[in-house]
């Protein structure tokens, strides 16, 4: 089968993306179904796999990709053969129940990530367990490859773990990532009022058409004062960020008394400096937040059935292109979702 592999591990990434053509198939197991991708989005996560995480043995070469949408083609054993011909969106956080806590709910944390610890979706087929699917019927699916693990990311990371409620004011840093898209759509859908940044003047004026009500150019200093012109020297009630190390103290400064820090990743790095005597003065709140389950899948993935929230693309890819998605995803030039059609030759 066609597939976009990383052959080795290295950074740059780009030199190690191949597009193969005789990729052997995988194989269905008990409780899984096979499905024939017709749309796969890519996520900063597939420059980790191709650049190696700690404590994670990849072998390479790597299929990544863990956004996906498709037709089942097969069930293994233990699974409906109804399955057979619908339509799916993947939800790639698989979680792995702990032996030493029997009956209590995973955490996000306990995953085996599709295209991360195995093998994903930037390929003509893959394989999931059939709890991890949602039928989409007449979806579009680039729309719903590209809605998928930004979207429950973002959810999780607002609303169950940060509390997200109507009315609040919400900054959201480096606007143009699918996660900071996803953010500002849930945040609107919310009615909150929004602050976003960005490095890129270009990207904070498509934010405003997207409906930003405030943006910020981050010049490279702190803009904490900026946010608190924005809110009459209030501050926001949420700080939605996965920039990390850089802009951290910008954001601590900005929130108001009471006020959350969100995070779900770290692009400029993980040691960050903080400020203690903000975070207990200011009785703020630090929350880490990571994918999501299936009840959290079903939540959000209704708003994109419905319409009421819709994903950013910034460009649709034949597979053949598929080195040229890895070089737009490196050099950090997208406004929204990178998706690889499948169905294209």
């Amino acid at each position: 089968m066609r597939a976009i592999t990383i052959q080795r591990q290295g950074s740059p990434v780009l030199p190690n993306v191949a597009v193969v053509t005789d990729h052997p198939e995988p194989a269905v197991g008990p409780g899984e179904v096979l499905v024939r991708t017709e749309a796969a989005a890519l996520n900063h996560l597939d420059l980790w796999v191709g650049r190696g995480l700690p404590g994670i043995d990849i072998r390479y070469p790597a299929i990544s990709g863990s956004d996906g949408a498709g037709v089942v083609e097969a069930v293994g054993a233990g699974v409906d053969p109804a399955w057979v011909g619908q339509r799916v969106l993947l939800n790639a956080a698989v979680p792995k129940p702990d032996p030493a806590r029997p009956g209590l709910r995973p955490t996000p944390a306990d995953i085996f990530m599709i295209g991360e610890h195995g093998p994903g979706c930037l390929a003509e087929k893959f394989v999931a367990p059939v709890a991890n699917v949602l039928e989409i019927g007449d979806a579009d699916p680039v729309q719903a490859a590209a809605f998928g693990l930004t979207h429950l990311t973002a959810w999780r990371m607002m609303v169950t773990q940060a509390g997200l409620r109507a009315g609040m004011v919400v900054l959201i840093t480096g606007i143009g990532g699918g996660v900071a898209l996803a953010a500002l759509a849930i945040a609107r859908h919310f009615g909150c009022e929004t602050i976003v940044t960005s490095r890129h003047q270009s990207k904070l004026d498509r934010a405003r058409a997207l409906g930003a009500n405030h943006t910020v150019l981050d010049a490279g200093a702190d803009w904490s004062r900026e946010v608190r012109q924005i809110t009459g020297r209030r501050g926001v009630d949420l700080c939605v960020d996965s920039v990390g190390k850089s802009i951290h103290g910008s954001c601590i400064k900005s929130l108001a008394r009471g006020g959350t820090y969100a995070t779900c990743g770290a692009t400029t790095g993980p040691d960050a400096t903080t400020d203690l005597t903000r975070i207990f003065w200011s009785q703020l709140r630090i929350v880490g937040s990571t994918m999501g389950d299936m009840r959290e899948f079903r939540e959000v993935v209704s708003l994109f059935r419905s319409g009421a929230i819709k994903p950013t693309i910034d460009h649709v890819f034949a597979p053949s292109a598929g080195r040229d998605a890895f070089a737009r995803l490196e050099a950090g030039e997208q406004f929204g979702k990178l998706v690889v059609d499948w169905r294209r030759s």
